[in-house]
């Protein structure tokens, strides 16, 4: 099965083709870093890492950038309010570049929790303001942009089909939405976006400041993306990304100023992340109902647990945050865990042998041919729009299967590290157990085979004490590492 994938500029579900042969160029929003990233933004990032990770599994090497919003990027997306960088630094009395810092590097650290893949492209938006600038030059040269006494405008009523990837018609747009800045009466179209801010007026002392051919200022908020893919990716590349709420003005402003500029698409498919939803509203730092991964990292969840709640939802479909749904989540993930530990036999059987190996010793042909149709419905479903609930659920039918028909361990741990690669859930870590804690869990046996229970007992608090639980299964006890409940 081909990869397909919803394109969100044409609404339909694309068989997809990359521009390069088996290179595809990535470019994904990042983060404006002025505080933590919630567990609603950090949904997104983990939809986009499923993605690189399913181009890869077909084969794809994947160029993928990211841009860190550090400066422009203003509490009102329509142009309008503080930058959020400068709120951040009165409200914390640090610098500018002093909060930017300390939040790109909370950004990552959340991002190596959840497992993400390494970035190797990551292009904070003041070290590239010259590009910014270039692309702004361009606008001016085939008359999409102008000039006022406070900004640089870009005329949304010069550029066709300006709302292609919304498509809201521009009448429809509200007023109250396209703040001017400053009360700009020099505006000449609500729906006009700033391109450049002069220092005048409320901006007079911004920190972040650099020369350009129409005065020191900074540049706005969608200008670094257009720059930033550009130079990293060329014109057209592959594939953009981010959350829904990026389509009606981000997303749809660095269209109108890359395809002015150069006159050519910018992104072949654009593809967006639904909603986090907690309360039935949407999740946001200004609505103040965020909660970060420490939050949940401090009551007790290890954040595999969040990232399984993650894949249990379609990336297009809005998920509804509970402490319950959590729960569930990580009682889930540990039973996929112990299943597959109980697959690979770190258990000390019935019978008081410690046994390492599979719990299925033969490799029949047959068991060969049933890993191949499993492995065919998994990628079918990861092909299918990056379908993970149906692929977790073919998943787990697979590791039921693997006990009751016969399949080798190399071949199970082939198949759950191809799975693993996709899905992005550390599923072979931690996989050894200790000789001395197997036998433990084999003196443990011993005495409950004997049914004396409250030396068993005292054994398996031992177990615990190392760093380790032991589960009764029907076949046989598994150790396992024990997650922080």
């Amino acid at each position: 099965m081909p990869l397909f994938i919803f394109n969100t500029l044409t609404r339909k579900k694309e068989i997809f083709k990359s521009l390069r042969g088996k290179h595809v160029g990535l470019y994904t929003c990042g983060p404006t870093v002025y505080n933590y990233a919630h567990i609603g933004n950090l949904r997104t990032y983990i939809f986009e890492d499923v993605l690189e990770r399913a181009l890869e599994y077909n084969g794809y090497s994947v160029k993928r950038v990211m841009n860190i919003t550090d400066v422009g990027h203003l509490t009102s997306d329509a142009d309008s309010g503080e930058d959020k960088l400068e709120r951040g630094a009165i409200r914390e009395k640090k610098t500018v570049w002093d909060i930017a810092k300390f939040y790109t590097d909370a950004f990552f650290d959340d991002l190596k929790a959840l497992n993400a893949k390494k970035l190797k492209i990551i292009a904070p938006a003041t070290k590239f303001v010259p590009e910014q600038i270039k692309i702004i030059k361009k606008l001016f040269a085939r008359g999409f942009a102008y000039e006022t006494s406070s900004a640089v405008y870009f005329d949304t009523s010069k550029f066709k089909n300006y709302t292609k990837l919304s498509r809201q018609k521009l009448s429809e747009k509200k007023i109250a939405s396209r703040e001017v800045v400053v009360e700009d009466s020099e505006k000449h179209n609500p729906s006009d976006f700033a391109l450049w801010f002069k220092l005048v007026g409320k901006f007079k002392n911004h920190t972040m400041q650099w020369k350009s051919p129409w005065g020191i200022g900074f540049p706005g908020w969608h200008i670094e993306c257009s720059a930033i893919s550009t130079k990293f990716l060329g014109q057209p590349f592959d594939i953009h990304t981010g959350g829904i709420d990026h389509i009606p003005v981000h997303h749809t402003n660095e269209i109108a100023q890359s395809e002015g500029a150069f006159g050519k698409p910018l992104a072949r498919y654009w593809m967006h992340g639904e909603f986090l939803v907690i309360d039935q509203a949407r999740m946001g730092k200004s609505a103040g109902n965020f909660l970060t991964l420490k939050t949940l990292t401090e009551k007790g969840f290890d954040p595999m647990h969040y990232r399984y709640l993650i894949l249990t939802a379609h990336y297009r479909s809005q998920l509804n945050f509970t402490w319950e749904s959590l729960e569930a989540a990580r009682n889930a993930y540990e039973r996929l865990k112990e299943q597959i530990a109980i697959v690979f036999s770190i258990v000390a059987t019935k019978k008081g042998a410690a046994r390492g190996g599979m719990t299925c010793h033969t490799t029949s042909s047959s068991a060969g041919s049933l890993s191949r149709v499993f492995l065919k419905k998994f990628e079918d479903a990861i092909n299918d729009d990056l379908n993970t609930p149906v692929a977790l659920a073919k998943f787990h039918g697979f590791l039921k299967s693997c006990v009751t028909n016969g399949i080798g361990e190399k071949t199970a741990r082939e198949i759950i590290k191809k799975i693993d690669s996709v899905l992005g859930l550390k599923l072979l870590e931690n996989e050894k157990i200790p000789v001395n804690a197997l036998e433990i869990a084999k003196e443990r046996e011993l005495y409950r085979g004997n049914k004396q229970f409250v030396q068993a007992d005292a054994l398996r608090k031992k177990l615990e004490a190392l760093g380790y639980k032991v589960s009764d299964t029907p076949s046989g006890p598994v150790v396992r590492r024990k997650t922080r409940m």
